[in-house]
């Protein structure tokens, strides 16, 4: 889409990738614009546009106005460092999504280019897309009606939005939140991920043994499950009003609990919304969707490091907990999640309850970039 009206660049630091992209969107023909990348718009209209370059030399990051990493959350990191000498000032950097701490963790890698930069973090991204032919052909199967974004500083925040919407079009809606802790916390993959596979694989629920069949993902959610993401939610609130009693007039309304979010997120898709368990249940979006299992003989055995864990734990539940933690705020259902998740994966994150494990650099809790008390958590997040 943005090569269709705009100079653009393809960057990926993933091993060969770029150069099998390249080769395979162009063959031996490279900017012959007879050929190039075909979108599929859901409107039914196509778009054929050739980038500018296609590349893994992160060098190129010097020729941009604006940079959008629609990458995992665990490589937002390695794209900063590889940035960070040649980003230049008034750069707009926008992550889709962030997930939890994302401002945090790009302060941290651009260092003193922080202040000259604007970071924005997204909560999800714009489309559900796909490629119907790997490298050349893309389809977009959805457009987002609105998606919340927040910008750090937030005096960068009208020029960063008004030039992002310009890229993605009329739809979807760019909605300002009011800060990046409110996306952070909000991140709705650090409670429903973690928790709904706490809630079947822990050792209260699950004997080891393999099962017959795949069991269902959301619409598999019991009391005992429901429980559990309560819990989660509630504390991730119990933060939320500790920061907000701290920082007079801070206003983190976007991180709302897990049963808002779906009923703002979700409306008219729930045969009935009335408790998080039956909307989740009742989801039409969700049906039929199970569990991440391997098959064994015998049936099927839950894949444990799959990114529900692997992912949602490192780069959101644990940047809650990190903060819960300099904030003095109990989180005992975290906690358990948290214990859950580091032994599947064979990680060290919580360590006799404090954020200190050898593991912790893969995480974007607070501590993981040198931050041991709230002053300076709120100074670089850039609150008080």
């Amino acid at each position: 889409m943005f090569a269709a009206r705009y100079e653009t660049y393809a960057i990926s630091l993933y091993a060969d990738e770029a150069a099998k992209w390249k080769t395979h969107m162009m063959g031996s023909r490279w900017h012959d614009k007879v050929e190039g990348m075909e979108l599929t718009l859901d409107t039914g209209r196509k778009l054929i546009s050739t980038p500018s370059d296609i590349s893994n030399d992160p060098s190129l990051a010097g020729k941009a106005d604006v940079i959008i990493l629609a990458v995992p959350s665990f490589a937002h990191g390695q794209y900063f460092e590889a940035f960070y000498p040649y980003i230049k000032a008034g750069t707009i950097v926008a992550c889709m999504p962030a997930r939890s701490g994302g401002d945090i963790l790009f302060a941290s890698k651009m260092k003193e280019k922080a202040d000259s930069l604007a970071f924005v973090g997204f909560e999800t991204l714009p489309w559900a897309c796909r490629f119907t032919e790997w490298g050349k052909r893309a389809t977009i199967l959805g457009t987002k009606g609105q998606i919340l974004a927040a910008v750090t500083p937030e005096s960068e925040a009208t020029r960063a939005i008004a030039t992002l919407q310009g890229l993605l079009g009329v739809f979807p809606a760019i909605e300002k939140s009011p800060n990046n802790l409110g996306i952070s916390l909000r991140n709705p993959g650090q409670v429903i991920h973690p928790g709904v596979m706490y809630g079947r694989w822990c050792s209260e629920k699950w004997d080891g043994k393999p099962l017959a069949e795949k069991p269902l993902f959301y619409q598999g959610v019991d009391d005992f499950t429901e429980k559990v993401l309560l819990g989660l939610s509630d504390e991730v609130q119990d933060v939320c009003r500790k920061v907000e009693a701290l920082v007079p007039g801070f206003n983190l309304k976007d991180a709302c609990t897990l049963h808002r979010w779906y009923l703002d997120s979700y409306k008219g898709q729930m045969a009935d919304d009335s408790t998080l368990k039956l909307s989740m249940n009742t989801n039409s979006a969700y049906v039929g969707l199970t569990h991440p299992m391997n098959p064994v003989d015998g049936g099927f055995m839950p894949d444990l490091k799959y990114r529900y864990l692997a992912e949602d734990v490192p780069t959101g539940l644990c940047f809650t907990r990190g903060l819960a933690e300099l904030l003095e705020v109990p989180t005992p259902t975290i906690d358990k999640v948290i214990m859950f998740a580091q032994v599947s994966l064979g990680k060290s994150f919580l360590v006799d309850g404090k954020m200190a494990g050898p593991n912790l650099g893969e995480t974007r809790a607070p501590q993981a970039v040198g931050i041991h008390s709230k002053e300076e958590f709120f100074k670089m997040a850039k609150i008080a």
